[in-house]
């Protein structure tokens, strides 16, 4: 019988968008194309890196595209599908409900 995943914690949804975030930052046209698209310059970017609406954001945007989200999957040994229910717990941690629970 297949057992199920457990449901991330906030911390370790954290770690996951924080190196997410690390790796649009190593990419120049990666990390200008998330800024374009949130809207979020860099000081912004720099000063709220960590804060959980960012990291949200962060998330979303890989969950927008899927090209993205298995690059950076396979070059962080990371199950893709271990990203959404991250982005689950991380919005639920800042008292987000989701239809997803």
């Amino acid at each position: 019988m297949a057992t199920r995943a457990q449901k991330p914690t906030a911390e370790t949804a954290t770690t996951l968008a924080l190196t997410a975030l690390a790796f649009l930052a190593e990419d120049g046209p990666r990390l200008g194309r998330f800024l374009a698209l949130t809207g979020i310059d860099p000081d912004q970017l720099r000063a709220a890196a960590d804060a959980p609406e960012t990291l949200l954001a962060v998330l979303d945007y890989f969950l927008g595209d899927e090209s993205l989200l298995l690059v950076f999957t396979a070059s962080n040994g990371v199950a893709p599908d271990t990203v959404f229910p991250a982005r689950v717990a991380l919005a639920h941690s800042v008292g987000i409900e989701t239809a997803y629970d």
